[in-house]
């Protein structure tokens, strides 16, 4: 297999698509509001991007076995831009990877005509928050006015040590490669998945973009997360044991 290999699997039509990307990170917000978009809308897989810099191992779904890839997937949504989905289960192992795995992803964006890029992903506080702030960085003027907005902040010096792994990538060879690009960060403890901070990302993404999507299942997935973080302050306050895994799963 090539270092880096990419399988063509649909070639359909968009019109001036913008390139939505959420792979996993912090709190697993922008892995959940990719998914999210891809559950919601009707979408089709386009393209399989496999890479020797993955993990050295396969997904199991009911005895089948899949090689790691991250994968894209077109939407046309009936409001608003075609969107092409960048998501996965995994980002490279090496700095090497990283590099080389986002001028991939940025070449299959150019194939399709992507017009702007749009990295999500999460900016940890530390603590347990109640409100979800979302923070972005891009790499035009016109592009932070734009999200300015639909009521993104941007901070000096947020995040500290800046934005790593593919969506700080996207910026900055995006950048070089001509592609406007913007990452939209919500805020998030960093301790747990997080699907309050994927909503609140998504819908500055549903502002901008212009399409709509029900966050009924996101916003049951945050129930079940709230009874988890209830679970540990209960226990913190009687100086209990950790939970089990079984415990702290990830429901859904």
């Amino acid at each position: 297999m090539d270092e880096y290999d990419v399988e063509t699997v649909a070639d359909p039509d968009l019109s001036e698509p913008v390139l939505v990307e959420g792979l996993p990170g912090v709190g697993h917000v922008g892995k959940l509001a990719a998914e999210h978009l891809l559950e919601e809308l009707e979408s089709e897989l386009v393209r399989k991007v496999y890479s020797t810099h993955f993990p050295p191992q396969v997904s199991i779904d009911e005895g089948r076995a899949e090689l790691a890839a991250a994968e894209f997937y077109a939407v046309t949504p009936e409001d608003g831009r075609d969107m092409l989905v960048l998501s996965g289960n995994h980002q490279a192992q090496d700095t090497e990877g990283h590099y080389g795995l986002t001028d991939t992803f940025l070449d299959v964006a150019d194939e399709f005509g992507v017009d702007e890029v749009f990295a999500l992903g999460g900016v940890p506080t530390g603590e347990l928050i109640e409100e979800y702030d979302v923070l972005g960085a891009t790499t035009t003027d016109e592009f932070a006015e734009t999200l300015s907005e639909a009521g993104v902040e941007f901070r000096d010096d947020e995040p500290a040590g800046g934005i790593v792994g593919v969506s700080g990538l996207l910026l900055g060879l995006g950048k070089r490669r001509g592609f406007p690009a913007a990452c939209l960060m919500g805020e998030t403890s960093g301790y747990l998945v997080d699907p309050k901070s994927a909503q609140a990302v998504l819908e500055v993404l549903q502002t901008v973009v212009g399409f709509e999507v029900d966050f009924a299942t996101l916003e049951e997935r945050a129930d079940e997360m709230e009874e988890v973080v209830r679970k540990i302050q209960e226990m913190e306050q009687q100086n209990a044991p950790a939970p089990s895994d079984e415990d702290l799963r990830y429901i859904g």
